[in-house]
Parts: C-alpha cells; sequence; structure tokens
C-alpha cells in the first residue's frame, strides 16, 4: 500500500509534534511541517500531497482561508483540526471544501479515522469530477454534431440521417473525432 503523505500546519510546536508522531506511527509521511496558512498553501502546491491538516487558527492566513485555497485549486484534500467547535467555524470550514473537521485534544484513532475518511471523500469526489468533465464533453459533442447536421442538411438538401453519416464518414476517413468534424463543418459553412 502506497505511504500516505501529508503537510502539518499549526502554529502550536507541541501539537504539530504531537500529531507528526501518530501520524509517523501509522505509516503516514510527514514531509512537510509549518505554522501558517501561506506556508501550508505554498508547501501544497509544490509538494503535491495526498492530505493537508491544517489548524484555524494560525498567523498570516488561518486554516479555513488556506483550505479554500487547496479546495478551490483542487491542490490537496483538507482536515482542519482545531480547538475551535462553534457552528461559525463549521459552516466555514464546510464552504471552503474541507473534508473532515476534529477537535482538540485529538486522539490517534480519532485523527486516522477522520483523516481516512477525508481522503476516501477525496477519492470520491475526484471520480464524480471525472464524470461531470466527461458527460459535458459528450453533452458539447452531442450540440455540436446536431449543429453541423442542421448546416448540412440546409447547404446539401440532406436528411438528417445523411447529414450524420457524412459527418462519420469524414471523420473516419480523416481519423478525426466527429466533434472536431462538427467544428470544422460550423467553422466553414456557417
Amino acid at each position: 500500500m502506497k505511504q500516505l503523505r501529508v503537510i502539518l500546519a499549526d502554529d502550536e510546536p507541541i501539537t504539530l509534534l504531537d500529531i507528526k508522531e501518530i501520524l509517523i506511527e501509522e505509516g503516514y509521511k510527514v514531509i512537510g511541517e509549518c505554522e501558517d496558512g501561506v506556508s501550508a498553501v505554498n508547501l501544497a502546491k509544490i509538494l503535491k500531497p495526498d492530505l493537508v491538516i491544517l489548524d484555524i487558527k494560525m498567523p498570516v492566513m488561518n486554516g479555513i482561508d488556506a483550505a479554500k485555497i487547496l479546495s478551490q485549486e483542487r491542490i490537496a484534500p483538507v482536515l482542519l483540526l482545531t480547538a475551535y467547535s462553534s457552528n461559525e467555524f463549521i459552516e466555514q470550514a464546510g464552504a471552503a471544501g474541507v473534508l473532515a473537521y476534529l477537535i482538540k485534544p485529538v486522539t490517534k484513532n480519532c485523527l486516522i479515522a477522520a483523516s481516512k475518511i477525508a481522503l476516501k471523500r477525496a477519492q470520491e469526489f475526484n471520480v464524480l469530477r471525472d464524470e461531470n468533465l466527461s458527460l459535458q464533453d459528450a453533452l458539447e459533442t452531442r450540440k455540436l454534431i446536431e449543429r453541423a447536421k442542421g448546416i448540412l442538411e440546409k447547404e446539401y438538401l440532406l436528411s438528417e440521417e445523411n447529414a450524420f453519416k457524412k459527418i462519420r464518414q469524414i471523420s473516419m476517413k480523416q481519423n478525426k473525432s466527429m466533434k472536431d468534424v462538427a467544428k470544422a463543418i460550423i467553422l466553414s459553412l456557417s
């Protein structure tokens, strides 16, 4: 099994050390440590970890703002580790794309369970994102083909079926996707 690579960010050195020890005992590899959100984001961009564990209250940039950047830019999944349990922080964390939220003090079992859940959720989101992109591409292709068929029908007085066959024939003859052929027809005949 692949060793999971983690970045830790907490401005409390003792907490940082405790979390690091727990992770190492469980076979994780701590590839970066820092004390503020900006450093965490920068390290994550460079090191591409499997998971980033952030405290909320840190200097320069707090953990929620860092989590938002890490999530929006799809750099790494985020687990927030904090002493703050207010609904406001929890709501902000959820809006920032945080995948797990733990209240300090943290036990080994809680930390490992939360990190595994965060990683699993990140994998599921990636699959859904890929499926969504694939569906968007299929829909765009379908729209382009329909538009190109309409142009061929009008320009050459073809039936819908024959217009589709023409696009398919060109695609096979030129070894291009039907989407590319449809784009070319639209550009050249509209």
